[in-house]
């Protein structure tokens, strides 16, 4: 049993790797647009959804593989908080593209662009966290995950309790798989959860409600 939760906790981690959550985060707003929004083209969807998988995920994972050969990482997960800096800066690098082609090149609602923002300062401020102390980046994710759902639920006045609860059933279980696999203390998880709700709904409530 106990191997079990192990390779389950493993598959979970892999599957809401941070890197993931802004191509999630795409891939849902644009089946619900495309259901709101019928004429929306198939082409920009595939653009926006696939551009976002490359930018923030393929191309940081590819960098990570490379770092992972040269022995800069002793693993893909970068276990050890003090081999995270260097990953983490070229992820926010590809973020500072992802921003960039969010806002001017799909030329998407300024509530996305501030997600997107949103997301590039939370991944910054677990970059310079992680310094000192371990955050955990998987549930910073998802933290902004729902931030950025929520967001943009406001902003189009729907309320898609179905998807929310969704995310929250999926946060506990990431939240239990870093602690069973002894990844993260339980102040690191919540941390890293408040800090990327705070990071991507905070922004758009100022915004549009200051």
């Amino acid at each position: 049993m106990q191997q079990i939760f192990n390779i389950l906790s493993k598959a979970l981690s892999i599957l809401l790797y941070p890197l993931f959550m802004p191509t999630y985060g795409m891939g849902l707003y644009m089946c619900v647009m495309h259901h709101r929004t019928p004429q929306l083209p198939n082409a920009y969807i595939w653009v926006a959804t696939i551009g976002t998988l490359v930018i923030t995920a393929l191309i940081p994972i590819v960098l990570l593989l490379v770092l992972w050969k040269r022995g800069n990482i002793s693993s893909l997960h970068i276990d050890d908080a003090k081999e995270r800096t260097t990953p983490y800066i070229y992820s926010l690098i590809c973020y500072g593209f992802w921003c960039y082609f969010v806002g001017v090149t799909l030329q998407m609602p300024l509530v996305w662009l501030v997600v997107a923002i949103g997301s590039t300062c939370a991944l910054l401020a677990v970059t310079i966290i992680n310094r000192w102390w371990k955050i955990s980046a998987h549930l910073t994710g998802m933290g902004g995950l729902l931030g950025g759902i929520c967001s943009i639920s406001l902003y189009y006045s729907i309320f898609p309790i179905t998807l929310i609860c969704g995310i929250l059933m999926l946060s506990l279980l990431i939240m239990y798989a870093r602690l069973y696999l002894n990844a993260h203390t339980p102040l690191q998880v919540v941390c890293g959860y408040l800090l990327g709700i705070i990071c991507t709904s905070l922004p758009n409530f100022i915004v549009y409600h200051a």
